[in-house]
């Protein structure tokens, strides 16, 4: 049985396969062929098809909130560089700093929100 499934503008081709009396499903990606991310197992091919793409749908996710973390502990390192060098734009460097670090702390409690709901 399969199944394409569109995430994030990327398209995997989902497949699942009887083994040892259980069905396994595994995605594969549309550009690359290539295979992607987890096995899921369950006991009918639409249940692990169903989990795969709960999975990939995750993982998509997660990866998006993981880089808005880096991408703000980034500006937040930049800020702080900035203001130990007098190179910061108009305006009190504390309240840039603060504002990059609420940033950070806004980012961080996303991802943690996002790996609470992984997939089991």
């Amino acid at each position: 049985m399969d199944r394409t499934l569109t995430v994030a503008g990327l398209s995997y081709a989902l497949t699942a396969v009887a083994r040892d009396g259980q069905w396994v499903a595994f995605a594969e990606r549309a550009d690359s062929g290539g295979r992607f991310g987890i096995e899921c197992g369950g006991p009918t091919a639409p249940a692990a098809l169903d989990r795969l793409a709960g999975w990939l749908e995750w993982q998509s996710e997660h990866a998006a909130a993981l880089d808005s973390l880096q991408h703000a502990e980034r500006a937040y390192h930049r800020t702080i560089a900035e203001s130990a060098f007098g190179v910061a734009a108009e305006g009190a460097p504390v309240e840039f700093q603060h504002e990059a670090l609420a940033e950070v702390e806004a980012a961080r409690v996303r991802l943690d929100e996002v790996r609470a709901r992984r997939p089991k």
